[in-house]
């Protein structure tokens, strides 16, 4: 029996290993070098602030290895998105060969390494009117290159008016590293704390939202922990936790989230059931219950996470674009506009002047029903949005659409 057991759990191994692989072959090494081919009419120029804990690598093009570096390193990179009509929102266009083809493609226009204190000035000069900032956390088995074309990707398509931030830590960028990832992650921990402490204290900063993406939950969730514990709560300035599949133990994150304090930011969680990825960790884990792999309409989650006042998206009934449907956050034009539109600013997708139509419809299959019409919400209705307040307005918001459409919904967010 344990044979079996064993053999199913390497078969499963090994899917999810070349399923992950496939999707980063053929991708042309270097494509951080700065590219001379003029921008096309309606491409778009995003900056990004790139901070890292990985050490500097001496193949061009490639900037930061993912080996551990002694110092953080401050970068600015200048990313160039293709015409929206060259490209699929929530797609990352990857170079074929280089240079770049700026109108297809994804290109790098400029690196400028930086001092602190030049980031400081660096800050300043890009904040939003909104004044606030978003800073990305990504996840496992990622490369320097990679985190910042997807952070690049999601603050065009979310179109956010925020500055943008990315931190990125020594992931080796192999499927075969999980463990070195994951301690990659405590060895980078006082740096972000570090980093969100000098945002949440610049006087010229309005808010700080974060959003971490799989293993980047833990060192996120482990950063904020220890600035609470440190400080005896999380800066105020940091209102807004975004955690896209996060891989964090449940038990872990019910004690982390503990130690934050009454005085937390507020949480939203996205989730899927079809996770693959988080599946494998999962296994590799104990077979305990990853966060970001939960049913949030059944107990104990349910009550738990309305006691919290945690807001959860379950995205289980979307189609991801990846084959472990892992990156659904970012690869959904519906999910990723819903965190620019709402999310990152500090609105919740359950305000009371919000449609029900609007608020389940942010995260449908795609469906072109018009939003708000009794069509788009059962479409929509598998994909429960939970929250405290969810509950107690469903029965007012639904009942315009009639009682049928009501069961519906009522099924899926589990009244």
């Amino acid at each position: 029996m344990q044979d079996r057991a064993g053999f199913s759990f390497r078969l499963i191994a090994v899917a999810t290993i070349l399923a992950a692989l496939s999707g980063c072959a053929g991708r042309p090494q270097g494509v951080l070098i700065p590219s001379t081919a003029a921008e096309p009419a309606g491409a778009t120029k995003v900056d990004v602030l790139v901070a890292t804990t990985r050490r500097p690598s001496t193949v061009p093009g490639v900037l930061f290895s993912g080996e551990r570096g002694s110092e953080p390193a401050v970068t600015e990179i200048s990313v160039s998105i293709p015409p929206d009509k060259n490209r699929k929102v929530g797609q990352v266009e990857w170079p074929r060969k280089l240079p770049a083809d700026p109108s297809k493609e994804f290109a790098t226009l400029s690196v400028t390494p930086m001092k602190m204190d030049d980031a400081r000035s660096w800050l300043h000069g890009h904040l939003t009117k909104s004044r606030r900032v978003m800073v990305f956390v990504h996840g496992f088995n990622n490369r320097y290159e990679d985190a910042v074309y997807r952070f690049a990707q999601i603050v065009h398509d979310s179109k956010t008016d925020a500055t943008p931030v990315l931190f990125t830590w020594p992931s080796r960028g192999s499927i075969f590293a999980y463990n070195y990832d994951k301690e990659s992650t405590n060895y980078s921990r006082d740096a972000l704390e570090s980093m969100l402490r000098r945002l949440a204290t610049d006087p010229t900063v309005g808010e700080v939202t974060v959003m971490a993406h799989s293993m980047g939950s833990w060192l996120t969730v482990e950063a904020l922990r220890q600035m609470a514990i440190r400080d005896g709560r999380v800066a105020p300035k940091i209102t807004n936790v975004i955690l896209a599949s996060p891989d964090l133990d449940v038990d872990v994150f019910s004690r982390q989230f503990a130690e934050l304090g009454p005085k937390h930011p507020h949480f939203t969680l996205f989730v899927s059931q079809d996770d693959r990825a988080l599946g494998l960790s999962r296994r590799i884990s104990g077979n305990i219950d990853r966060l970001g792999q939960v049913d949030p309409t059944v107990e104990p989650y349910r009550t738990e996470f309305e006691k919290a006042g945690i807001v959860v998206l379950d995205l289980t009934k979307l189609r991801g674009g990846d084959s472990l449907n892992h990156g659904k956050f970012a690869e959904s034009p519906e999910v990723v506009k819903l965190i620019g539109n709402r999310l990152i600013d500090g609105q919740t997708v359950t305000d009371s002047d919000v449609g029900l139509g609007e608020r389940l419809g942010a995260v449908a299959l795609g469906t072109a029903q018009t939003v708000g019409g009794a069509a788009s919400v059962a479409v929509s209705a598998p994909i429960a949005v939970f929250d405290p307040t969810t509950r107690r307005n469903y029965d007012e918001q639904v009942s315009r659409f009639g009682q049928a459409v009501g069961n519906t919904v009522e099924t899926a967010v589990g009244q």
